[in-house]
């Protein structure tokens, strides 16, 4: 509990707060990530699921469904994957670095770790706007064969979040940015957006390879999308990807809760 100004505040009130402070910002300046937010995945899915999608036949590799509804699913996860990211590199950097927010938050009776439950609370919100507005926009696409774009939707948020726990603890950790994140964008995030199965089946892959896609989050987000609309993976499978996602989550949050609370109270 969080006693402030004579009142008693309960841990997820305080988490709570945080969020708010991040919406009061993003009210003012949400027009900054439009495309982000929803441009950027419309964008792929003109360009490779009708653009360079009307060149790609409907076969196996596809399940039998044109490539706009093969693709659409990926890469609704994985621009939320990226979208988790970014908010939990640079801006978490700053509330320690420049803006330094975070010293100023737990100089009041907030926690460490509830500042970092409020972050994932908005990063979860910020995930879910996104991916509901790719969703609609691409409905008229025809990218949709069912309801299940809303658990598409999500399996988005799934998948973010449990990119952006360890990132967070990532950045946490991190005191010179310019290296470290750029190394994260170009070797982590970049090949896992080409080469977890968005685009493509991983079967393509090379054997030897093939294990850097099993162990990305993004591959198993993918497989889970497609499971809840287009079908064909095993549920025993399903819930296999989501024991993955939800334990990379749970390390990340631990490490982030470590870095968190070393940084601003040890």
């Amino acid at each position: 509990m969080v006693v402030s100004t004579g009142r008693v505040v309960g841990s997820w009130r305080a988490a709570w707060l945080r969020v708010e402070g991040s919406w009061t910002w993003y009210r003012r300046y949400w027009k900054s990530n439009l495309y982000s937010s929803g441009l950027q995945p419309l964008l792929f899915l003109i360009a490779m699921g009708l653009g360079f999608g009307s060149q790609v036949r409907a076969g196996p590799a596809t399940g039998g469904l044109p490539y706009v509804q093969y693709i659409a699913p990926a890469l609704l996860v994985s621009a939320a994957m990226q979208n988790a990211v970014g908010e939990s590199t640079y801006p978490v950097l700053s509330g320690f670095k420049w803006q330094k927010d975070y010293l100023a938050v737990t100089a009041t009776p907030i926690t460490a770790g509830q500042l970092l439950g409020g972050h994932f609370a908005w990063v979860a919100l910020r995930l879910t706007l996104a991916s509901t507005v790719y969703a609609v926009i691409a409905l008229p696409f025809g990218a949709w064969l069912n309801a299940g774009a809303l658990l598409v939707v999500l399996t988005g948020v799934v998948t973010g979040l449990a990119c952006a726990a360890p990132v967070t603890a990532f950045a946490a950790s991190t005191f010179d940015e310019g290296v470290r994140f750029t190394a994260l964008f170009r070797f982590v995030v970049m090949p896992m957006t080409l080469f977890a199965g968005t685009f493509f089946p991983i079967e393509q892959i090379p054997l030897a390879l093939r294990w850097l896609a099993w162990i990305s989050p993004l591959w198993h987000g993918n497989q889970l999308a497609r499971g809840v609309t287009l079908g064909g993976v095993p549920w025993p499978a399903m819930l296999g990807h989501l024991a993955f996602l939800a334990a990379l989550f749970a390390v990340g949050a631990v490490l982030a809760r470590h870095y968190f609370y070393r940084r601003l109270v040890v």
